[in-house]
């Protein structure tokens, strides 16, 4: 009868040395959890400081008077740009919503909002409705209870970042009656950050726009 050769069995110590040493792996566990921190709290830092520079700004209209707080929500804008690089904010489910303005330098949109009590009223809130699959984007400004101007516009994904854009029509409303308006104008802009609460715009016209998911969707 044959009998096993008289060698010792392998130690288990080298048998798992062989196949993956493992002290590694909760090191490379670590590092990537550690490098996912690191991100997150940039973006974090990058965000809050932005939101902070433009809290106090009025959408904007006090910006317009303040050229060093400008630079410095321009640097912040900068900033979280950067954060967003590479990243896809064109995607329908992402980019189509109800966007409510909380601060930019767009001059038509601050004017009108300044001006809204030579006609009795003020703005309410200035709302961008975008819906990519539908290739559809509304302009809105509110002027409660009853008012509204609005500017249609339809849109086409140009890039990963960039939508093009063309106005087709825009309607000045109020209670029981509606003043159309010629369209005006084409161009594009670019969403360089965007996230589950905020999205931050630049355009055609080195505009700046910052606005937050609207609580609810803006219908005609």
């Amino acid at each position: 009868m044959a009998t096993g050769l008289p060698f010792p069995a392998t130690p288990n110590y080298l048998t798992t040395f062989t196949s993956k040493p493992p002290f590694l792996r909760p090191l490379t566990s670590t590092l990537t959890r550690s490098s996912l921190t690191d991100q997150s709290q940039t973006t974090l830092s990058a965000k809050n400081n932005l939101l902070t520079l433009i809290s106090d700004q009025e959408r904007g209209l006090k910006t317009q008077s303040d050229p060093q707080k400008l630079s410095q929500i321009i640097q912040a804008i900068d900033a979280i740009a950067e954060v967003g690089r590479g990243s896809i904010t064109t995607a329908h489910d992402s980019l189509s919503a109800t966007w409510r303005m909380l601060w930019t330098t767009e001059k038509e949109q601050l004017y009108i909002i300044k001006n809204a009590s030579v006609f009795g009223t003020e703005a309410g809130d200035v709302l961008q409705v975008i819906d990519v699959q539908n290739r559809s984007l509304n302009n809105v400004i509110t002027f409660p209870p009853h008012g509204v101007f609005f500017v249609r516009s339809t849109i086409e994904v140009a890039s990963s970042q960039r939508v093009n854009f063309k106005f087709t029509s825009a309607v000045l409303c109020g209670k029981g009656w509606e003043l159309p308006l010629p369209p005006f104008g084409q161009g594009w802009f670019e969403t360089v950050y965007l996230d589950d609460e905020i999205r931050v715009v630049k355009d055609i016209r080195d505009d700046y726009l910052v606005v937050e998911r609207a609580p609810y969707s803006w219908k005609e």
